[in-house]
């Protein structure tokens, strides 16, 4: 009997070469961006080293400890994944008074950030204000305790604050939050001109007197006022549900994203500079999030690129007592919070339908002859991984271990197996298939590193709709 982290066992057929070294990977400095520009002091900087630069950005910094607020048995950290809660506020303190007497302050906006290990990807988790949970009982900052309640989540910021909000996103999805990020009204539009503005697009002219929203149709650039009325609006845009509204927000930030990653904007220094100071001035954090450790977490952020940053909102159904609320939809929602606890890939929305006209006949596995080979230093994955192939009809010749261990899952082949690639490539997807000059004609390898090599229909996750992708023609549904 195999031994649990002993080497998968190795065996040959039909003289399969050895696996392959991976391509070198760019050394291109990008980083993530995000709406409430929060991360911005994190990422944008990985590129700027300069000590009193960092020193100058992290005193404007307002930083809270929270520790002895956010309770006992919270959920354990079960990889080195960060996740970050991002909040805006409808704090009408100070500059904000403009916006109107409000009674409290709740986060306006409540969105748990989950980056990858490495800095791999990162993905935006929305959750609606409208929607009904249970709240555990929350100490505030100045003494006192509120008891455990039930109502909408946005009242635990106005309960006790950034903390309770952590406390109660904890306890909702059972994942273990790392540091809090708030920004107010104000703040967001100091980073959204500090960017110079961000692009939009909207469906039809828009004259909102009440919200200060002015914008003609189709594609444009907003800043301060009008950027802050957009994200904002109910009425004038969509249905005036939250859930609409969620949807316009995810759109903004990844128009964010995609503007905070730009070439221009990483290598004119005093653009970087105003963007960043002006980040800074804009958020609170709790006191954790130190000046050591956002330098470590932008030095892991090489590579992030748009692509690779993404939206999606809790799923969620209709509350039965209120027409006008929401609950979590268990079934979908408890699959995407294990996804993100455990790291592994949250759902992909599904491709666009091909015509059958178009669309080649795939082969039949069994006339795919594959090398399985274990880059991961996960014992016993590569002989996991070819039986499965195995059961699903493919012809696995060999089963080995890499002596390199690589971050990322590839599919190499050799001259005349493109089509026997591409086979496997849907039933191991999220890998495209690359051609290798070393490679015997005719044969197919799968390279598992540490990203794994998940096969189609083996994990039970949801399809999430509704995605939106940083990367995406800001115009394309419009």
């Amino acid at each position: 009997m195999q031994r649990a982290g002993s080497p998968s066992p190795v065996y040959y057929a039909d003289n399969a070469p050895p696996p392959p070294e991976p391509p070198v990977r760019g050394r291109l400095w990008r980083v993530l961006g995000w709406v409430s520009a929060v991360l911005s002091v994190v990422l944008v900087a990985g590129s700027l080293t300069a000590y009193g630069f960092w020193r100058r950005l992290d005193g404007q910094i307002h930083r809270e400890n929270v520790d002895g607020r956010l309770g006992e048995n919270r959920p354990a950290k079960l990889n080195n994944s960060l996740n970050i809660l991002l909040m805006g506020s409808d704090s009408r303190a100070g500059e904000n008074a403009r916006y109107g007497e409000e009674a409290g302050q709740r986060s306006d906006t409540t969105i748990l950030l989950h980056i990858s290990p490495g800095g791999e990807s990162a993905i935006g988790v929305s959750f609606p204000r409208d929607s009904m949970v249970r709240m555990p009982p929350c100490e505030k900052k100045n003494g006192g305790t509120v008891p455990a309640q039930f109502g909408m989540i946005n009242a635990a910021f106005s309960n006790a604050g950034p903390a309770c909000t952590w406390r109660t996103i904890e306890s909702l999805t059972k994942i273990h939050i790392d540091h809090y990020v708030e920004v107010d009204f104000a703040g967001f539009k100091r980073v959204v001109d500090a960017l110079d503005g961000v692009e939009i697009c909207v469906p039809k002219r828009i004259d909102d007197p009440k919200a200060e929203l002015h914008l003609k149709r189709g594609r444009q650039v907003v800043h301060g006022d009008q950027a802050l009325g957009y994200v904002r609006t109910r009425y004038v845009l969509g249905d005036g549900s939250d859930l609409d509204r969620i949807k316009r927000q995810q759109e903004f930030m990844a128009s964010v994203v995609k503007k905070a990653t730009d070439k221009g904007m990483l290598t004119d220094p005093g653009r970087t500079y105003a963007f960043l100071s002006a980040a800074a001035k804009s958020i609170k954090t709790d006191d954790k999030l130190t000046l050591s450790v956002m330098q470590k977490l932008a030095g892991s952020l090489r590579g992030m690129s748009a692509g690779k940053v993404r939206f999606v909102t809790v799923p969620v159904q209709a509350f039965p007592q209120d027409k006008n609320r929401v609950q979590f939809d268990q079934a979908l929602a408890e699959p995407l919070f294990k996804a993100i606890r455990e790291d592994n890939k949250v759902p992909e929305p599904a491709p666009a339908p091909v015509a059958a006209q178009d669309k080649p006949k795939p082969l039949p596995p069994a006339q795919v002859r594959v090398g399985v080979y274990n880059a991961s230093g996960i014992g016993g994955l590569a002989q996991r991984t070819a039986g499965q192939l195995t059961e699903r009809g493919f012809t696995v010749v060999k089963v080995g271990n890499s002596k390199k261990r690589y971050a990322r899952t590839r599919i190499l082949y050799g001259t005349g197996a493109e089509r026997q690639a591409a086979r496997l490539a849907i039933a191991v997807p999220g890998h495209p298939p690359r051609p290798w000059a070393s490679a015997k004609p005719g044969y197919v390898y799968l390279v598992i590193g540490g990203d794994g090599a998940d096969l189609r229909g083996d994990q039970k996750v949801p399809k999430i709709t509704g995605e939106i992708r940083a990367d995406r023609d800001i115009c394309a549904q419009t």
